[in-house]
């Protein structure tokens, strides 16, 4: 599909506390009715995780959408909901994804697991490539941190990486968030 130049792609990368989902609730904040998609569940006891969740819906304007769902190949397809559509963010949507394959565990990683989770990102990817809606996604960038102690996180690392770089390459626009100052990494054309 032909990039709409009214409708672009932007990816906002960034590190744990970088900002990144403010920079990317700003690109959207003109915008009375724009589709929230938290990727991130529900974390049954964990008062700290509910704290982080109700401080980004006060931050959202009250006219915004929310929707909890991982489905994002479907909110991508959707040409029937004209609001501009805010993934916030992709490195909990592969959390997800891992979980459901059972990509933590080596031995399942080895016997399927990989190949599952690299089908769900490619599947993502296509959808992300092929969408006719303004959409802004907020991913981790993890390429610049430590290297993980762990075989799963190192995996988990690695695939977000490549998850990233597939979405950066269909998108207008890159930008990379760094102590609350925006870097743009692939500029918008025109």
């Amino acid at each position: 599909m032909t990039p709409h130049p009214a409708l672009p792609r932007t990816l906002v990368l960034g590190g744990a506390r970088s900002g990144k989902s403010t920079k990317a609730e700003q690109l959207l904040a003109a915008y009375p009715d724009v589709l929230y998609v938290a990727t991130s569940g529900t974390r049954d006891g964990d008062a700290e995780w509910a704290q982080r969740v109700e401080l980004h819906r006060e931050r959202r304007p009250a006219s915004w959408r929310t929707a909890e769902t991982c489905d994002l190949e479907a909110v991508l397809a959707d040409t029937a909901d004209p609001a501009p559509v805010l993934i916030d963010c992709l490195a909990l949507w592969l959390t997800a994804v891992m979980d459901e394959c059972g990509a933590w565990d080596d031995a399942v990683w080895a016997d399927g697991g990989e190949a599952a989770v690299q089908r769900r990102c490619a599947a993502l990817a296509a959808a992300w490539a092929g969408t006719a809606r303004r959409v802004v996604a907020v991913s981790n960038e993890v390429g610049m941190g430590v290297v993980p102690a762990t075989a799963a996180g190192r995996r988990f690392r690695d695939t977000l990486g490549r998850l990233n770089m597939a979405v950066a390459d269909s998108s207008e626009r890159v930008l990379l968030v760094v102590a609350g100052q925006v870097l743009t990494v692939k500029p918008a054309a025109g």
